[in-house]
């Protein structure tokens, strides 16, 4: 049997190509999207649950159980908003939404896509938002829990979301800066193999995530 994963974030930038890397890996038997909106895709392993608040999840407990992984690569950004709010919408929605997935789903690998920069005592707001986030996952007690923190993320051919300045600067700043750079198909593989076999960081910065993804797990 392969795996059953839960992902958030499929209509964003990151989880788009998470949500690619998991179709199309032999690894992983279904996917369950869960999201506001749907995320415009079909396929034979793809199942959705459409849920107007996260934080609201106590009718969909049943829906959440039996995987294997969740990937919650949903996320805002901090632009325009004080810190409260930036709370209430990332480190509030995160916390409700894998304490349900853990109630749920008790063997699950929780995977997180926070971001490069996360600092709990950081100077910036969204960084010690997002690493107060990271630290009171890692004691929800899931079998695996692990912190992503990509950096300058390149696109998945057949990617849908992406804006066109996207689709025409990231490559170049990739070129540039490769060592604060991964693809999304390799923060797709990483987290497969992080429920498959673990990794010995909880946190995993570009390198991590490059290391991982070429990880062989035994079948």
């Amino acid at each position: 049997m392969g795996l059953k994963i839960i992902l958030t974030g499929a209509t964003g930038y990151v989880g788009e190509g998470v949500l690619l890397e998991c179709l199309s890996n032999e690894a992983v038997e279904v996917v369950l999207v869960v999201g506001r909106r749907a995320c415009g895709r079909q396929h034979a392993k793809l199942q959705e649950l459409l849920l107007p608040d996260f934080r609201d999840l106590i009718l969909v407990k049943d829906q959440l159980a039996g995987y294997d992984g969740c990937f919650f690569c949903a996320g805002v950004t901090s632009l325009g908003k004080g810190e409260e709010e930036y709370t209430r919408l990332t480190y509030d929605t995160t916390l409700a939404f894998a304490r349900a997935v853990r109630a749920s789903s008790p063997q699950a690998t929780f995977n997180y896509v926070s971001g490069a920069g996360t600092n709990i005592n950081g100077r910036q707001m969204w960084a010690r938002v997002k690493g107060r986030t990271e630290l009171e996952l890692s004691d929800l007690g899931f079998r695996q829990q692990f912190n992503f923190r990509p950096g300058l993320i390149t696109l998945t051919p057949g990617m849908r979301n992406p804006k066109w300045w996207m689709r025409a600067m990231v490559p170049v700043f990739a070129v540039l800066m490769p060592w604060v750079s991964c693809s999304l198909k390799q923060v797709g593989l990483a987290m497969i193999h992080a429920v498959q076999g673990g990794y010995p960081k909880i946190v995993l910065e570009v390198k991590d995530i490059k290391e991982l993804a070429r990880t062989t797990v035994p079948s």
